[in-house]
């Protein structure tokens, strides 16, 4: 029982996933087109149908009027021969008498025959009519709801086209939200802004590298001046001070030890 339990299961949940499938694969337009064809072929054959009945009832109301046509002549053809009965009777004829007579008999015989099977026909081809007016009755409501379908199928792929149209616009108008023009213009401005920063960064760094470069000059050039005075020191003579702001010739200076003195005073002047 638990075995077929969940056969049973399995077999309902793949029928439910093909369904699902079914579903989704559905396309209206092709469904409605195949419903009209089936209907159209269901009205095709009804018409064979009705007209297989129409044709019984056609027959059997030429056989009908066959057997009162029949019944006609043979009532014509009894009255004949006893016209001529008679006759024959009148000139004291009575063995022609009775042969017409007898001929008579037959042919009302006939007709009488004619008679009841015409009678015996009407209820078949009454029952016939009326299954004929109905069978016609529903082939134009047939065709009638057919003419419905066409045009409730027309409606529909309409609508359905209008729906799919309208779908793809709200997914165009979803798409255009999402990704909305000024918050891509504020993205962008803001990487500008922050590639501006990045460059005045670089061009302060770039400003403060080159200060340092000229303090470092600055640097070498006082430990310069301190090197030539210790020297000066070093050779008994004394260090000029401030040499190069009170230096107003262009002439060199020369803080070489074992200059001149008179070369060093001249400097200092």
């Amino acid at each position: 029982m638990v075995k077929q339990s969940i056969f049973g299961r399995i077999t309902q949940l793949a029928r439910a996933n093909i369904n699902a499938i079914l579903d989704q694969a559905e396309d209206p337009q092709k469904m409605l087109d195949q419903m009209v064809r089936d209907y159209t072929n269901n009205i095709a054959e009804a018409e064979t149908a009705v007209a297989q009945t129409i044709g019984n009832l056609r027959m059997s109301q030429e056989d009908y009027r066959e057997d009162i046509d029949a019944a006609k002549e043979w009532g014509n053809k009894a009255l004949a021969a006893s016209k001529k009965a008679d006759e024959y009777r009148a000139a004291n004829d009575a063995a022609n008498a009775d042969k017409f007579d007898n001929l008579a008999k037959v042919a009302l015989q006939r007709q009488m025959q004619s008679e009841r099977e015409a009678k015996a026909a009407e209820p078949t081809i009454a029952s016939q009519e009326e299954i004929v007016a109905k069978l016609k009755s529903g082939l134009d409501a047939m065709k009638s709801k057919r003419q419905e379908l066409v045009s409730k199928r027309d409606e529909l792929v309409a609508r359905q086209k209008s729906a799919s149209a309208q779908s793809q616009v709200q997914d165009a108008i979803k798409s255009i939200d999402i990704l909305d023009p000024s918050s891509e213009v504020s993205r962008f401005e803001e990487k500008i802004r922050r590639e501006e920063a990045r460059v005045r960064g670089a061009s302060e760094l770039a400003a403060s590298s080159l200060d340092a470069q000229f303090n470092s000059l600055e640097d070498l050039g006082e430990q310069t001046e301190i090197e030539a005075r210790l020297a000066a020191l070093k050779g008994g003579s004394k260090p000029a001070p401030a040499a190069i702001e009170a230096d107003t010739d262009d002439s060199p200076v020369d803080y070489s030890v074992g200059a001149d003195a008179a070369t060093k005073q001249n400097t200092y002047e």
